[in-house]
């Protein structure tokens, strides 16, 4: 009677572990931008470490606040944000400080470990994963790169060529701020008429106002000839097929982009996560990044250059970036009233 009843147990025992099935496997909830999406980037890590990573794409801070503000503490493991926004996700509680000894700062290249934006009291919260410039991309068989040297001829009358304008409030009154010798860290309220005044003059000669993809869209099949606040990010992955496709820095210079990424402070999962940007931050997760299929940009650690194709560097301009990173300023960083009435001007702006 013992011994039915020890076999009745392990045989419902095992019957109950057959149906269960094998264990689920581990999930990292990541909140990133598209050229995080490609299986290039994602699946190596995931077979790597046995795991699925769930990627939730969105595009500008706020849509980010506003979905870790409808999420549950644990929801999302690792966040990529606009560099300049760190500060605003740490005094949120959002992010984790990083460990500086886990991650590659030796090799990134000197501009990119910007201590001002990732740096908060002492630790570190972030690191730059890719940068580029938000400056003029044109097709060169159209327009000659003299017409565009003057950034003010943009927003001139009668200016000739087809243009858009990327619809990003921040890089584009960088710009605008940069082509009327504002230089974007001292960008004041002050300043914002005058900027209003030469954002209404590019809404004037511009056709369209579009987002990544209907800006690179407006561009590739020639519906303009010139795009405001374009680069690199719009060209590099289209010049093998496009090769009259160019981008250029004006004689004012123009405004650098990063992105950067972190680790959630209530992350369930917090070495996964590390172990995820860790990834990224190698030499052939940033050459994947780098050549995402969504956009095309620089890498931020210099060791992604050992990965690279020769003509990938060439078409992402490798060898000049001491030169660009040298004409090239930084986001502007307003506060809360100053961005507020950027983003009231901006409005107009797309109203107009």
């Amino acid at each position: 009677m013992e011994d039915r009843s020890l076999r009745a147990a392990l045989l419902a025992l095992l019957s109950t572990s057959a149906l269960a099935g094998p264990a689920a496997a581990r999930e990292l909830n990541a909140l990133v931008w598209c050229d995080h999406m490609d299986d290039a980037l994602i699946r190596p890590f995931e077979e790597a470490h046995g795991v699925r990573v769930n990627l939730r794409e969105y595009e500008g801070t706020g849509v980010a606040l506003s979905l870790i503000e409808q999420s549950r503490p644990g929801d999302w493991d690792v966040l990529v944000i606009d560099g300049v926004d760190v500060p605003r996700a740490v005094a949120a509680g959002i992010l984790a400080p990083l460990p500086e000894d886990a991650l590659p700062f030796d090799t990134l290249f000197p501009d990119l470990l910007m201590d001002e934006w990732h740096r908060i009291d002492g630790q570190i919260y972030a690191i730059s994963e890719k940068f580029g410039y938000n400056t003029v991309s044109f097709n060169s068989a159209e327009v000659p790169a003299e017409a565009l040297a003057d950034m003010t001829a943009l927003w001139s009358p009668g200016f000739g060529a087809s243009m858009a304008v990327y619809d990003y409030y921040l890089p584009v009154m960088g710009m605008v701020a940069v082509g009327l010798g504002i230089p974007t860290a001292e960008l004041s309220a002050e300043h914002l008429p005058a900027i209003r005044e030469a954002l209404f003059g590019l809404k004037d000669n511009a056709s369209s106002v579009g987002e990544v993809v209907a800006s690179q869209t407006a561009i590739a099949t020639g519906e303009v000839d010139v795009l405001f606040g374009g680069g690199e990010w719009v060209t590099a992955g289209l010049t093998e097929d496009l090769p009259d496709l160019d981008w250029m820095i004006p004689e004012q210079g123009a405004v650098r982009w990063s992105q950067s990424i972190g680790v959630f402070a209530d992350s369930a999962e917090p070495d996964l996560a590390l172990a995820f940007v860790q990834h990224v931050l190698s030499p052939e997760g940033q050459a994947a990044l780098a050549t995402s299929s969504c956009y095309w940009a620089m890498p931020a650690n210099s060791a992604a250059g050992a990965v690279l194709t020769e003509a990938q560097k060439r078409a992402l301009r490798w060898d000049e970036q001491a030169d660009f990173l040298a004409r090239a300023q930084l986001y502007p960083a307003p506060d809360a009233k100053l961005d507020a009435a950027m983003q009231d001007v901006w409005t107009e702006f797309l109203a107009r």
